[in-house]
């Protein structure tokens, strides 16, 4: 063992402590690929083989302990979850020992030999050790069976019961933490079992249980053993977590009787090493953050790396309690390459170590890995891959995440404009310059000879109506006594009772109403309800758009006039116009009360099919995407009724802003706010990434590359609504949507993915996306006809409309 010492990142300067290798010990047989055991007190692991070594966390200089009784090499090691006694056993293909440190200690003190006690003998290759919440059983991984022993029968005869049914190698094995009769183990044919053990006439029997659809157990890596699994303190959304050969997939856990009732795994890729200059890292997958580019080039994954443990990681401690939810099951993931920070509500990386980025570790690849997380410190023990190394780091996790780079810290982001645009933006011009169309008033003709307005003059007295005398009746008297306080009865007789308030109405859970669109079977590409909720526009496949009613009675009126599909509706926040974009390259705007076309673009000025398009800027501007720029159009509508000029053209619509996305992909879908003024646009392009662009300068302000795994084809932003009010902060949401990727929730102010919903079908077909107007819920279609509604506190609800 020698002196801990800093692990420095490659070409930096001083700066914060992040890697401290705090023990290293060199064995004469290499401990690759064997279980390690790290708990915040002590750490355990094989050396030279037979031996068992045991070091302390905390305190260097505390007694190391070398415990002997295997014949043959330690292939598994595991800690106890109590602290008094302090157990830990280890397993080799002759005995399964079970030690208390406790009483090593006083014998080493009293000079004597510890010892241990012999639970199993020749139980075979052991690959896994696990004990239970209460530290009573202990599940021995053996071959293609799972053993579970009894702690407090002594010397070989504490077999309880055995767990078969597995056609390959059992990997792992672990015990619910919240019913600590339930056991879980996972195989190398890709399958898990979940287990029951219960008391019978004294006696423990194990009930096998496997899950109702196997084939769909790892849909995400199929044709990969599973080789770890671990289940979490405390029941989440997400109760168990299966570790992969590359893939990390997040499934479900059923209660009350601990089977598998539903299975929704969440599949994310690890990202290959790839060096970032220092302390960074590139992180490839589906990112929410963008990492610094590094020896391989443009950052993209070259190739996945095997996947060695994984632990819980309690974040409120670095980040503060306001942070819990957001961080609330964050796991460490343990690779040959590093160890990496995820967040299993998102899928997304925290933060990303490299070992290859400290140069002065002793361990550059692990073989095997062993983590345990606890307040700001993370200890790892790690083992090499290539030789006989044995390091115990001590990683700061308030350190790592300050360094770790983000795409909107520091770039202060919102929604919510903080300040004035200056008076030479193109949004000041705008907004100083823009007038509102007149109302639809005819102009009365003007009337030749008509007399002129003159002060007229009595030359004679008048005879007065009675002014100048004294009243011969009181006409009106006050009431002294009125009993409402001076409140006049209101005359407009209303039915609705505001019982409830909005943040607590329940969700539409039955269909209320259907009508078909048209006569034939026409896809309806987009809807949009009106400001005020009392009208709704749809556009549809065969070159209409129609204006309907909210409760969808009455005959909607038709708005024809396009030569390809209606792509994108959009009303204007007085709610008087219409504006309808298609695929035939063309943008038109229609008064929405008598669905009259006013004005209409694109000869010369759109290049191609237009799959975007809405109003900005309080309707001072159009936004629309076309091809591989974006475009800001300022017009003027003038609807007056002149029939000696009804020729002449008023209306006029002009390009004021083009921008371009980075690297010239084709823009697939963009959002801006419109009901209040804001500087902010959100685009998405085919290259899978998010850029934000400041239109009161016309930059771009950030990117997030790989947003998703496919092309982005839906972005929807909390906009709130007119009848209810939200914190500021709550307008920076937005989610995007994908096929075969689910939908993200994201935060504009850091620009991560917050929150990642899934369980509806969109493999194919592009399916709508909106937030609810108190911002509690966002709604999105699928492709099995059904509505699906997700809180934001990642749960999904499925909806069938009886």
């Amino acid at each position: 063992m020698e002196e801990a010492w800093e692990a420095s990142p490659t070409g930096e300067g001083p700066g914060p402590t992040i890697v401290l290798e705090k023990h290293r010990a060199l064995s004469s047989s290499p401990a690759a690929h064997v279980q390690l055991a790290c708990s915040p007190r002590h750490c355990a692991f094989p050396l030279d083989g037979s031996r068992l070594c045991v070091w302390s966390t905390r305190d260097p200089s505390e007694q190391l302990l070398m415990l002997r009784g295997h014949h043959q090499s330690i292939t598994a090691v595991a800690f106890g979850n109590t602290e008094v006694p302090l157990l830990v056993c280890s397993a080799s293909q002759d005995y399964v020992i079970l030690w208390n440190l406790d009483d090593c200690r006083e014998k080493v003190a009293q000079g004597l030999t510890p010892r241990g006690t012999e639970m199993g003998t020749r139980p075979g290759k052991v690959q896994s050790l696990r004990f239970s919440p209460d530290d009573r059983m202990v599940a021995v991984c053996a071959g293609s069976r799972v053993l579970l022993l009894d702690v407090a029968v002594s010397e070989g005869r504490g077999l309880l019961a055995q767990l078969q049914g597995h056609r390959g190698s059992v990997t792992a094995a672990e015990f619910c933490p919240w019913q600590a009769d339930t056991v879980i183990s996972v195989s190398e044919d890709r399958s898990f079992k979940v287990g029951s053990c219960v008391h019978q006439h004294g006696s423990q029997a194990l009930a096998v249980s496997g899950p109702p659809s196997p084939s769909q157990l790892l849909s995400s890596c199929p044709q990969l053993p599973v080789s770890r699994w671990r289940a979490w303190p405390e029941p989440q959304p997400w109760r168990c977590r299966v570790r992969a050969k590359g893939n990390v997939s997040v499934t479900g856990l059923g209660q009350p009787c601990g089977l598998l009732a539903a299975l929704f795994p969440r599949a994310v890729s690890l990202p290959a090493a790839e060096s970032a200059g220092g302390r960074g890292a590139q992180a490839g997958g589906h990112g929410g953050r963008r990492w610094p580019e590094g020896p391989y080039g443009d950052g993209k994954v070259d190739t996945a790396v095997p996947v060695l443990s994984l632990a819980p990681c309690d974040l409120s401690g670095v980040l503060g309690p306001a942070c819990a939810p957001l961080t609330a099951g964050a796991v460490w993931v343990g690779s040959s390459e590093g160890l990496l920070l995820l967040l299993p509500a998102s899928c997304e990386l925290e933060a990303i170590l490299l070992f290859q980025d400290f140069q002065n570790l002793s361990v550059q690849v692990a073989g095997s890995c062993a983590l345990s997380s606890g307040g700001c410190q993370t200890f790892c023990l790690l083992s090499s891959l290539f030789g006989g190394q044995i390091v115990l780091l001590e990683v700061f996790v308030d350190a790592l995440l300050r360094v770790q780079p983000s795409p909107g810290l520091g770039r202060g982001l919102s929604v919510l404009a903080s300040s004035c645009v200056p008076p030479t933006s193109l949004l000041y011009l705008g907004a100083a310059g823009k007038r509102e169309a007149e109302p639809d008033t005819p102009k009365l003709p003007s009337l030749r000879g008509a007399v002129k307005d003159q002060p007229l003059v009595f030359h004679h007295q008048v005879r007065s109506s009675g002014y100048a005398e004294a009243p011969r009746a009181t006409m009106f008297s006050p009431k002294t006594n009125v009993k409402d306080a001076g409140k006049r009865p209101s005359r407009v007789k209303n039915s609705r009772r505001c019982d409830r308030d909005p943040w607590e109405r329940p969700l539409p859970t039955s269909l209320w109403k259907w009508r078909s669109s048209t006569l034939g079977r026409t896809a309806v590409n987009c809807v949009q309800f009106s400001g005020d909720g009392r009208r709704l526009a749809c556009g549809l496949s065969d070159h209409l758009s129609l204006v309907l009613d909210a409760e969808l009675t009455g005959t909607p009126a038709v708005l024809s006039g396009h030569g390809g599909a209606v792509s994108a509706v959009s009303w204007s926040h007085n709610g008087r116009w219409l504006l309808t974009a298609a695929q035939d390259s063309t943008l038109k705007l229609w008064v929405a009360r008598r669905a009259e076309l006013a004005l209409t673009l694109g000869a010369g000025l759109i290049s191609g099919p237009v799959p975007a398009a809405q109003f900005y800027y309080m309707d001072a501007f159009i936004l629309l995407a076309a091809g591989p720029e974006v475009q800001l159009l300022s017009f003027h509508l003038d609807t007056s009724k002149d029939e000696i000029r009804r020729y002449k053209r008023r209306s006029w619509g002009r390009p004021v802003l083009r921008l371009a996305l980075t690297g010239g992909a084709e823009v697939t879908s963009l959002s801006a706010v419109n009901d209040f003024y804001s500087h902010v646009l959100l685009t998405a392009g085919r290259n899978r990434a998010l850029e934000v662009f400041d239109l009161s300068t016309g930059h771009s302000t950030a990117l997030v590359a790989e947003a998703h795994s496919r092309p982005v084809h839906h972005i929807s932003q909390n906009t709130g609504s007119a009848f209810t009010s939200q914190t500021p902060h709550s307008y920076n949401l937005f989610a995007t949507a994908a096929l075969g990727d689910g939908v993200r929730l994201w935060d504009l102010r850091t620009l991560r993915c917050e929150r990642r919903f899934e369980g509806h079908q969109a493999r194919s077909i592009p399916c709508g996306l909106a937030f609810s107007p108190c911002g509690r819920y966002v709604a999105c279609g699928s492709e099995d006809r059904h509505l699906v509604t997700a809180t934001l506190d990642g749960n999904l609800q499925l909806f069938v409309a009886e």
